[in-house]
């Protein structure tokens, strides 16, 4: 759709009988245009003409303003994946040209500025942090006493800033899991593939440790719930099924007593678990109404349940998560996102133990978006299932040689197989830091 803005000053009549203005007159003119446009891409200045959602469901003062700062944008990121603009033709057309950039980033490896090798001895301290932070909020709880989340903030800082340098470095530490610590390993491993999951999918800089903190906090209402019923052997009961679920309004209600925390985090709290077919829980909102950022956690949220150990089951491997999510894209998740989250976690995510069709055994170091079943891979045992000095090999990157065919993948491991261990890996990588690994 397009507008004529005239300037201030005075507009010059036209000289010609078809009505034209003459070339000063033109140039005091400016073209307006209306787009559909990507939040990410949102710039001050903008008018904001609509939203993909009622006005009512998103806390902005006014229904149709002019973005002032980012602020204001950030809002709209955390609820919103898209809104109607209006601009100068001019200032709207670059924004317009990297929409293309924006839907190409998912097809992309995300960036690293640190190698996996230098980067593991700052991830397993900044889990380490956060780690104890989880446990400190939940002793509070249990005891009664107040809370302080903004001082997640510090925390969930650091692992940002870990994710950015190398997120499998992340990735890995999050391989290493305990039934007994579940609650709070699971709040920092969505809170860890949150952050990477919106950098995947391009969000700013700005909004990582605010879906950071969603993340981590989205579950505190299960700290509420008694444990007879969050850790029973078994399956549950309809009143103890009922029992559970109120983990999401118990939740909001301990973080919206918060006023210091940005209002998405207690919204991302009580609707994780809503569907985009309306029949999630608590309020069984329509999927116009759930907001951008409890889309993504419960993206997140379900592959690290499924995937997880549990006093009750086993988790179940990658492979099983993916098919899962993907059949209830449309239904319960956000189809866009999870296949863009499938594309990030790749069928053998970071951390993995595979056995490549050369007979070598591998650690999985880094996903390739565009080649799913071909990622980077840190050799640990050669063909005779032998130690060797551990290389980085690219699968995407090999090809055949004196006419034999480039490795791939055969199969996943378990952890532990042929004596492989992530942990006694990350251990190694920890106590002699090879600032030249890849």
């Amino acid at each position: 759709m397009w507008f004529r803005r005239k300037s201030s000053k005075p507009a010059l009549k036209s000289t010609s009988s078809a009505g034209t203005f003459p070339d000063n007159a033109r140039s005091r003119v400016s073209i307006l245009r209306r787009a559909r446009l990507p939040v990410d891409l949102l710039k001050p200045g903008m008018r904001i003409v609509s939203l993909d959602r009622p006005w009512t469901q998103v806390p902005v003062l006014f229904q149709g303003f002019t973005l002032t700062d980012d602020d204001e944008a950030q809002i709209l990121r955390q609820y919103c994946e898209w809104v109607l603009v209006e601009d100068e033709e001019d200032r709207l057309n670059p924004v317009l040209d990297q929409v293309s950039l924006l839907k190409r980033r998912t097809t992309e490896p995300l960036p690293e500025t640190r190698t996996l090798a230098q980067e593991i001895p700052r991830a397993q301290e900044t889990w380490n942090r956060t780690q104890a932070f989880v446990e400190e909020v939940t002793r509070k709880i249990e005891a009664g006493k107040d809370l302080n989340l903004q001082s997640a903030r510090p925390v969930i800082r650091e692992c940002v800033e870990s994710v950015k340098a190398n997120a499998s470095a992340m990735f890995w530490m999050s391989r290493i899991k305990s039934r007994d610590a579940y609650t709070a390993e699971h709040c920092l491993r969505v809170a860890i593939f949150c952050v990477a999951f919106a950098r995947f999918l391009g969000l700013p800089d700005d909004d990582l440790e605010t879906v950071g903190m969603c993340g981590l906090l989205h579950d505190l209402g299960k700290l509420k719930v008694p444990d007879e019923v969050l850790n029973k052997p078994g399956a549950l009961t309809p009143d103890e099924h009922s029992i559970m679920r109120q983990h999401t309004t118990l939740g909001y209600e301990l973080l919206r007593a918060d006023s210091s925390l940005d209002p998405i985090v207690s919204d991302v709290t009580c609707h994780h678990h809503e569907r985009m077919d309306g029949q999630g829980y608590p309020q069984q909102l329509a999927e116009w109404q759930i907001s951008r950022f409890a889309r993504l956690v419960s993206i997140v949220d379900a592959f690290d349940a499924i995937t997880s150990d549990r006093c009750y089951r086993d988790g179940l491997p990658t492979s099983d998560a993916i098919r899962i999510l993907y059949r209830n894209r449309g239904q319960q998740f956000d189809a866009s996102m999870v296949e863009a989250f499938i594309r990030m976690v790749g069928v053998y995510p970071p951390g993995s133990l595979v056995e490549l069709s050369t007979g070598e055994v591998a650690i999985v170091v880094a996903t390739h978006p565009g080649r799913k079943l071909r990622p980077r891979v840190e050799i640990m045992l050669d063909a005779g299932k032998k130690p060797v000095e551990p290389r980085v090999i690219d699968l995407a990157a090999t090809t055949a040689f004196q006419g034999r065919t480039s490795p791939e993948i055969a199969r996943p491991l378990p952890d532990g197989a042929f004596g492989v261990s992530l942990h006694d890996r990350i251990q190694q990588l920890i106590a002699v830091p090879d600032q030249n690994a890849s």
